[in-house]
């Protein structure tokens, strides 16, 4: 173990520091699509009583009217954040009808390209800038890759910890920029070793061939309507997914917070020849915000980005650059259609360790090709992380996958033994374990067991889907909220409606100007 991450750790295992590892911060966000009972896209709007997606704090839509997007508080305790989720989900179900939330992350089979619903925000200017920001996006990449959903990770380290390190390391510059700096280390360090993350919590093998749109691939045919990859662990992150020439220049240096804020600032502002020739208009419709490389820093797709939550109207690239780094955002992780939320609490104990040693742990400037290094192991695996013998590149040498793993994860182990002691509980080194078992034994991934299901019932890709959505349907439609909490959601339903109606109301200004400002604003920024 290296000797800073030594240092860091008898630091934070002081009795009177013990404690401030229970103040981490955990949110989630999960996708989903609804859909029909026969396991097709829903094509209804969203439904109003669920609330307004503009202005409801907990349920919005993510690119599609079909695309639903559940969004829990960031709380210190992971049950509680999870719980959060759970009773998020609860809800929805009771307000769904015949409807189905899809289980997976890769989508049901999907209507004609036109026929997939935009998502719809009203007449606001915001909620049109959101409407023609999603029409921009089905002109870049196509409306079928919008359609995969997964599991967003929200995490940060609490407040008081950066000045203690920073005064421990004799760090020369105020909280803020060790606290940033800090960060982008442990997003460093989630770009060397995600990989695993794919490994282990990957679900994603298969798909439902229409998905492909008789596009050229390299998928193996498991059945008539599905393709699959017998070794694949997320043919969601893999390069079927996001695909865009326009951003394979783009690729933001996390040397500092700096160089990552400037990569997208001039991606926002530079235009792209392709995007240009369509233009911002046609037939004196906006179909897209502009024609530069992304139109909002969102655009970007990576697998971690940092965070920091901003002000009415404030860009997310300001308020990095005005306060720096709050949070990260983990982007990388399946739904796992096993589970009822996709998501459950031994996957966020591990999380959070894996975090946390991503954070305390050495984390040198890419060098060479470093980088690409990452990129190249992390699709290695996404593809054929299952296959026996995998070789990675790590420190200019090939290595053996499951060596690697195994060495991570010991040195993942004292953080996991740190955060137990932090909090009087042995589940973080428990859910280690459970790690441990499926690195020696690869038919325990969540990638393995879709592909075993789906051969033991003899299931399509679709078939496999709808069937754990109703499981799942049922389990949360058997235990309906307590009154007070379904009243409780009813009424932010409510509230978001009036919102939304208050904000079309008092509406001043024309959109075009609108735009314009939203665009300058990024312009302004100085260096």
């Amino acid at each position: 173990m290296s000797e800073l991450l030594n240092r860091r750790l008898a630091l934070l295992g002081k009795h009177e520091h013990l404690s401030l590892l229970e103040q981490c911060l955990h949110g989630i966000e999960r996708e989903c699509l609804r859909v029909t009972a026969e396991g097709r896209l829903a094509q209804t709007p969203h439904p109003e009583a669920l609330g307004a997606a503009l202005t409801h704090g907990q349920i919005t839509t993510d690119y599609s009217e079909s695309l639903l997007e559940f969004i829990t508080p960031a709380l210190p305790k992971p049950a509680d954040t999870l719980s959060s989720l759970d009773k998020i989900h609860r809800f929805a179900y009771s307000k769904l009808g015949n409807e189905y939330l899809w289980s997976p992350s890769m989508p049901c089979p999907l209507p004609a390209e036109e026929d997939i619903p935009i998502a719809y925000y009203g007449t606001s200017n915001i909620g049109q800038l959101k409407y023609v920001y999603r029409k921009g996006l089905a002109l870049r990449y196509g409306k079928t890759m919008q359609c995969i959903a997964g599991i967003h990770y929200n995490f940060s380290l609490p407040e008081e910890l950066w000045p203690l390190l920073k005064e421990a390391e004799g760090f020369v510059g105020t909280d803020r920029d060790y606290q940033s700096t800090a960060y982008i280390a442990l997003i460093r360090n989630f770009r060397r070793y995600s990989w695993l993350l794919m490994y282990l919590f990957g679900a994603s093998p298969a798909l439902d061939a229409g998905f492909l749109r008789g596009r050229a691939h390299q998928l193996d045919v498991l059945d008539a309507d599905t393709l699959y990859l017998p070794y694949a662990t997320s043919l969601r992150m893999s390069d079927l997914g996001y695909q865009s020439n326009a951003q394979a220049g783009l690729t933001p240096c996390y040397n500092d917070l700096a160089s990552y804020t400037d990569s997208l600032r001039t991606a926002v502002a530079t235009p792209y020849a392709p995007y240009a020739e369509v233009g911002t208009h046609k037939d004196g419709e906006w179909v897209q915000l502009n024609t530069n490389i992304l139109q909002i820093e969102n655009e970007y797709y990576s697998n971690i980005r940092p965070k920091r939550v901003t002000y009415t109207g404030e860009r997310p690239i300001q308020a990095l650059m005005a306060r720096g780094i709050q949070y990260i955002e983990v982007r990388c992780l399946d739904i796992n259609p096993f589970l009822p939320m996709g998501i459950d609490l031994q996957t966020s104990r591990f999380l959070d360790a894996f975090l946390l040693y991503c954070a305390l742990n050495d984390s040198p400037l890419f060098e060479n090709n470093e980088c690409s290094n990452a990129t190249s192991n992390f699709l290695s695996v996404v593809k054929e992380g299952r296959r026996p013998g995998l070789q990675l590149q790590h420190k200019g040498q090939s290595v053996d996958m499951k060596e690697w793993a195994t060495e991570l994860l010991e040195k993942i182990a004292p953080l996991a033994a740190l955060l137990d002691q932090s909090q009087g509980v042995d589940e973080h080194s428990q859910a280690l374990d459970a790690q441990w078992a499926k690195i020696k034994d690869p038919s325990l991934t969540p990638s393995a067991q879709v592909l075993a299901a789906m051969s033991e019932h003899k299931e399509s890709f679709a078939q496999f889907s709808l069937r754990q959505s109703q499981a799942h349907a049922e389990f949360f439609r058997n235990e309906p909220l307590p009154a007070d909490e379904q009243a409780r959601f009813e009424e932010l339903a409510r509230d978001s409606l009036v919102q939304q109606a208050e904000l079309e109301q008092n509406e001043v200004g024309d959109f075009d100007v609108f735009v314009g400002a939203y665009q300058a604003s990024i312009l302004a920024i100085s260096n």
